[in-house]
């Protein structure tokens, strides 16, 4: 095979396995069946692609704290849905409903894939990652018109 063959076919499969590396579906990390909803402080925001992350301290039933990881969409979707550095403090109370990871693991913390997130007003903002097989729940007003 001639030199300028060979490396057609690397670049060429090389641009093929970049963008699968890149994104995960849901379906790969979280559970459609174990839905979470979340409520606590903002410990801490990474505004970071290609999944912003927003840690709380969520309160349980015995007064306790537990630390859940939330993955919300990208931070340029998240900009589009009304939620930025400015909206989202550290410390800020919010509500967050989304679904747990599969691994249920706690260590460093919990993770949840996020859906919408509540204020304490009660705006409430979408903040998923729909289209990546996440359960359609009629949340994302983008779903509505498809099967």
């Amino acid at each position: 095979m001639a030199p300028f063959s060979t490396a057609l076919i690397v670049v060429g499969f090389s641009l093929v396995t970049v963008p699968a590396i890149a994104h995960h579906a849901f379906s790969a990390e979280f559970d459609a069946d174990s839905p979470v909803q979340l409520q606590g402080k903002v410990t801490r925001i990474q505004w970071i692609n290609p999944h912003a992350w927003i840690h709380i301290a969520a309160r349980q039933e015995d007064g306790s704290t537990i630390e859940w990881m939330i993955e919300g969409g990208t931070p340029n979707a998240l900009m589009r849905t009304g939620i930025n550095r400015n909206s989202l403090a550290i410390g800020s109370e919010i509500i967050v409903s989304g679904y747990q990871s599969k691994d249920k693991k706690c260590t460093p913390a919990c993770k949840a894939n996020g859906r919408d997130m509540t204020f304490p007003d009660g705006r409430k903002l979408f903040m998923g990652s729909s289209g990546t097989g996440a359960p359609r729940d009629g949340i994302d007003p983008r779903e509505s018109g498809r099967d």
